[in-house]
This record gives C-alpha cells, sequence and structure tokens, in this order.
C-alpha cells in the first residue's frame, strides 16, 4: 500500500458530500474580487452545516456539506451553508454566486491564495494555475470496499456527459460566448493527470499503477489526478468532478441524487459496461457534452453507432426511478427533468440573461441574486 495512498476508509454505503466551488464578486461591477481570505478571517460560524475554506485563487471559495446519507441532508446543509454566506458576504461588501466560468473576468488579474499547496501548484503549472479560476461541484458517494470504489470510479465514467450536461453552466469565457454549454472543463483538460481512470481489474491493481506515478515522479497524492470520477481513499468515498457549479443549490441537490441512485443501480445490478472499450469515446463524448449539452450525440463503442443523449438520459431517469424510490429522492431527480429541453438548462439561462441586458455585469448580477433565492417550493424527501 503507497503510504501517500494510505488505507481506504469505511465508510457506509451511498452516503453523500457535496463540494461547490463559489465565485466572490464585487458589487460595484460584478466582476471577480480577491475577497476569499478577508472573508474567511470575518467569519463567525460554528461550521454546523459542513466547511468554508480557501480554493487556489483569492475571487474563489469552497463550500462542502457534511457526510449524508440522503440528498434531503444534502439540501439542508447546502441551505444553511447559504445562509451563512448570505450573512458574511453581505458584512464584506461582496456578492457570491454559482456557474462553471465567470463571464468575463481577466486571468492574469487573479491572485494566488497563500499556502503551501496552493503555491505548490503556482510553481509547477504556473499561469494554468490562474486559468483555473473556474468553478465546479464535486459530488462524493460512500463506498463499503476499496473494491468496489475502483470499480465504481470506472463505471461511473460511462456516465460522465450525462453529468456534464445536466450541470453546464459556463458559456462565456473572457467576455465572449464560447459556443460551450461547459466551457469550464476545456481549462481542467490542460492539466496533464486530467482526464479518466484506465481500466483496472481491482484496488490492488489501482495501487500499483499508482504506485508507478509516484515512482516516475508525476504524482504525489491523489489529489494530482484531475480524473472526472476518481477515488478518494481518506473519505471511503468515490469522487465524480466533471460538474460545473449550478446556479441554485437546488439543482445541486439534485445532482447529487442522481449520483447517489445512479451509483446504487450500477452496485446493484453490476452492468457489463465493458469500460475497457469506453475509454476510447470518453475524451470525445466528454467534449460533445461540453459543447452541444441535451443536443449531444454519444458514441457507444458496443453498439458502434451514436445516440442523442437527452434521449439515453430519459431512459436512464426511467431506469433509476426504483432505486431513487428506495433512496427517498424521486423528488430531487424529477427537478432534473426540465433540463431535458435545451431551453432549460443553466447556460441557456445565462444567454437568456445576457439577451436581457446586453451586457455580462449583470448576467453575474442576476446569477449571484439567483443562487441566493429562496425557491416557494423545495423538494422533500420521501420516506422510504
Amino acid at each position: 500500500m503507497s503510504k501517500c495512498l494510505g488505507e481506504f476508509r469505511h465508510s457506509e454505503p451511498l452516503t453523500l458530500g457535496v463540494e461547490l466551488e463559489l465565485q466572490l464578486l464585487s458589487l460595484r461591477d460584478f466582476d471577480l474580487t480577491r475577497g476569499a481570505t478577508d472573508l474567511l478571517a470575518s467569519l463567525d460560524y460554528d461550521g454546523r452545516f459542513g466547511d468554508i475554506k480557501l480554493e487556489i485563487t483569492e475571487s474563489m471559495i469552497e463550500v462542502s456539506t457534511l457526510p449524508r446519507a440522503s440528498a434531503g441532508g444534502i439540501a439542508a446543509d447546502l441551505a444553511g451553508l447559504r445562509e451563512v454566506l448570505r450573512v458574511h458576504c453581505a458584512r464584506n461588501h461582496i456578492a457570491v454566486c454559482g456557474g462553471g466560468t465567470h463571464p468575463f473576468h481577466r486571468w492574469p488579474e487573479r491572485r494566488i491564495c497563500s499556502g503551501e499547496r496552493f503555491d505548490a501548484l503556482y510553481q509547477r503549472y504556473g499561469y494554468l494555475a490562474k486559468q483555473f479560476t473556474v468553478f465546479g461541484q464535486h459530488i462524493h458517494v460512500g463506498c463499503t470496499s476499496a473494491d468496489d470504489a475502483i470499480w465504481l470510479t470506472q463505471a461511473l465514467g460511462v456516465y460522465v456527459p450525462v453529468f456534464v450536461a445536466l450541470s453546464a453552466s459556463s458559456p462565456f469565457v473572457d467576455g465572449v460566448d464560447t459556443f460551450f454549454q461547459s466551457a469550464r472543463l476545456n481549462a481542467v483538460s490542460a492539466f496533464p493527470l486530467s482526464g479518466q481512470c484506465p481500466p483496472l481489474a481491482n484496488w490492488a491493481e489501482f495501487v500499483r499503477y499508482f504506485g508507478m506515478l509516484q515512482a516516475c515522479g508525476i504524482a504525489a497524492s491523489i489529489k494530482d489526478l484531475y480524473w472526472d470520477v476518481r477515488p478518494k481513499p481518506e473519505f471511503g468515498t468515490v469522487e465524480i468532478r466533471v460538474c460545473d457549479t449550478p446556479l441554485s443549490i437546488e439543482s445541486a441537490t439534485a445532482l447529487a441524487a442522481l449520483a447517489q441512485a445512479l451509483s446504487r443501480w450500477l452496485l446493484r445490478t453490476r452492468p457489463d459496461l465493458q469500460v475497457a472499450r469506453q475509454v476510447h469515446v470518453a475524451r470525445y463524448n466528454k467534449f460533445q457534452a461540453c459543447r452541444y449539452g441535451m443536443a449531444a450525440m454519444i458514441s457507444d463503442p458496443v453498439a458502434l453507432g451514436q445516440r442523442p443523449l437527452r434521449e439515453s438520459l430519459a431512459e436512464l431517469l426511467e431506469l433509476l426511478a426504483a432505486d431513487a424510490h428506495e433512496l427517498g429522492c424521486t423528488p430531487w431527480l424529477d427537478h432534473l427533468q426540465p433540463l431535458l429541453a435545451d431551453d432549460a438548462t443553466d447556460a441557456a439561462w445565462l444567454r437568456g440573461m445576457q439577451r436581457v441586458h446586453g451586457n455580462l455585469n449583470d448576467v453575474a448580477r442576476e446569477a449571484a441574486e439567483r443562487l441566493l433565492a429562496r425557491p416557494a417550493h423545495e423538494p422533500r424527501e420521501i420516506g422510504r
């Protein structure tokens, strides 16, 4: 066992954890502002809903929930974290919002946060570290064993385009419409250890693979693997890393519910996904989802053809209905149904705001107001 990996920690099956990277905005023009250190220094918060911490640049923070058994628990934590941010951001005269990219900030103006790890990343990756001021949602799913974790890491990799398309909220970069639904992942793809987990038979084989990366000086810890889905042995989880940060905590919760229901179905049925073949089309399929979102055409290396992502996603949601019911998260998956239409996605909403206002400053302002809005009706869990 690699010392850097450590033992795979026991985790209750299918427990959830969510991390959201959020934008800090100036109230003057709604550009990114360097407010993270000051904001965290002023926090009067006891951690009851999870953590609020620095990210790589001073214009972003990360909030993370506590481990929860249900999507409803995640929703409660995210709502609590939102209220903490509402109060403390107002005190610091800044705004906070979701979205995978800020629509018009200039990356050379970003400042790396102080800290040994952040400095090491800056020294290693140079300007890429500042361009990494992009904002994602990470979803952790608990696994009972290391072998289950490495199997689930590869199985979930097949569904990366689904999570990309559902969460896409980064159509603008440098003040320009990119024509992408999720442009954020282009920044992540620049890192040498991005992509997917290679086909591996079990945890022991993963440990040997990681040992090879260590011996070659490529990776020192699991954090160096910027994979779309990766195991997290210190948490006993598998982590889905491809989602843009949604514009609302309700959408973030729905994505977590999807991850939980999908993981339950995968672990319960153990379908033969032929991951050794899937890796050959993984990069292309992720590009399709980033570029076209729900309109993507996904290549199938088993059936040797293409299929509309929207069509396969609708079937997937039906397939997961029984597992969602058992988990009590059916209303959260129902929240995703409208996103099957192109004009209901976060990326479409941001483009709509740009058409309404004619400028991206007001788009960022509207996004900040949307994150902090309290919806009139939130999905509630169904008792098992």
